[in-house]
């Protein structure tokens, strides 16, 4: 059976790439995770803010809003682990090349144009096979214009390209007006893949304190469906590689995906519930279905349930939102009440 893929130029064994998280922070997991059949590892963010400042109090991060984190501030490492600043960072990367066989990829998370550029380079000689952007940009400024928020995802994806020669992958949210138009542009001003999706930490209330206070969710399945759709939209009508994350948590979630056209497919929250081991089960599960299925390989698959490929593309669209509507047969009020 052949699970082989490529996803920024890199070959990989099969479609299963961890996705930036706390599972990185440790040597012994990365080994883990390799032996458990992943075939890329996306590193741990480096953060606009560690960037800026090398040093930080340890309650900084326990008490700052999560709208400015991709990553949950609850996962963080304690203070005397955590790794304060880019040089740390870029031993890590070295020591995970070291440790490991498999692609390693660079994350820089941030929303600002200034010191990317640097820290890309260094991250890209610290050995990193590819660099993943997470521009975590929160549009709360009433009087930027969509355009204005654009133009700073195209500059800091410009800037990074001009400063290193591995392939760039950016990492959007689904909420561009344009989404389409965006993930082109994207492509237009340099960018070898895209990540689908990012997804915004949303704060919460406690009203015994009356304090704002993080909030960590980890996905579920049903969160899938945003990605697949969208892969499945932009498959073959932008040339970029596309990689899909959140909610996939089953071999049945890594299949559907490649169908509609990803490359690969970034795991993370199933991992941290049920353990890395978990990983060789997805791997198994893959292989099963592919067999009683008689599928040969992974590029069999790869973008056939996409919407040019579909026989009735508008499932992908708003038409299939109203048909849904209209078949929908809700039971009787009283069963409900």
């Amino acid at each position: 059976m052949d699970l082989t893929t490529s996803y920024l130029g890199l070959k990989l064994k099969n479609p299963l790439i961890i996705s930036a998280s706390p599972l990185s922070e440790e040597i012994d997991n990365l080994k883990q995770l390799e032996d458990a059949g992943a075939s890329c590892i996306v590193h741990y963010s480096l953060f606009e803010e560690q960037i800026t400042k090398e040093i930080l109090e340890a309650s900084y991060y326990e008490t700052f809003g999560s709208e400015s984190f991709s990553e949950s501030l609850s996962y963080f490492p304690k203070p005397s682990k955590f790794r304060l600043g880019p040089e740390e960072y870029c031993d890590h990367i070295r020591a995970a090349k070291k440790a490991v066989d498999i692609p390693i990829i660079g994350s820089l998370n941030g929303h600002t144009h200034g010191g990317w550029s640097k820290y890309a380079k260094n991250i890209e000689q610290a050995g990193a096979d590819a660099l993943e952007l997470n521009i975590y940009y929160l549009a709360t400024n009433p009087n930027n214009d969509s355009q204005k928020v654009e133009k700073e995802y195209f500059n800091i994806l410009r800037s990074i390209k001009q400063t290193v020669k591995i392939p760039v992958a950016v990492k959007i949210h689904p909420y561009f007006s344009a989404l389409a138009n965006m993930a082109k542009q994207l492509v237009e001003n340099g960018a070898d893949g895209l990540v689908l999706f990012n997804r915004f930490y949303q704060p919460d209330i406690d009203l015994e304190n009356l304090e704002i206070k993080p909030n960590l969710l980890l996905s579920n399945r049903q969160e899938l469906r945003l990605p697949l759709r969208w892969i499945a939209i932009l498959q073959g009508k932008i040339k970029v590689d596309m990689a899909a994350t959140t909610g996939i948590h089953t071999a049945e979630d890594v299949l559907k995906m490649m169908m509609v056209g990803a490359k690969a497919t970034m795991i993370c929250s199933i991992l941290l519930r049920k353990g890395i081991g978990h990983l060789t089960q997805i791997k198994k599960d893959m292989i099963k279905w592919m067999q009683e299925h008689e599928y040969q390989s992974i590029k069999q698959m790869q973008g056939s349930m996409s919407q040019i490929h579909c026989t009735d593309p508008e499932l992908f669209e708003r038409a299939n939102y109203i048909k849904l509507l209209k078949s929908f047969e809700p039971r009787s009020i009283g069963k409900y009440t």
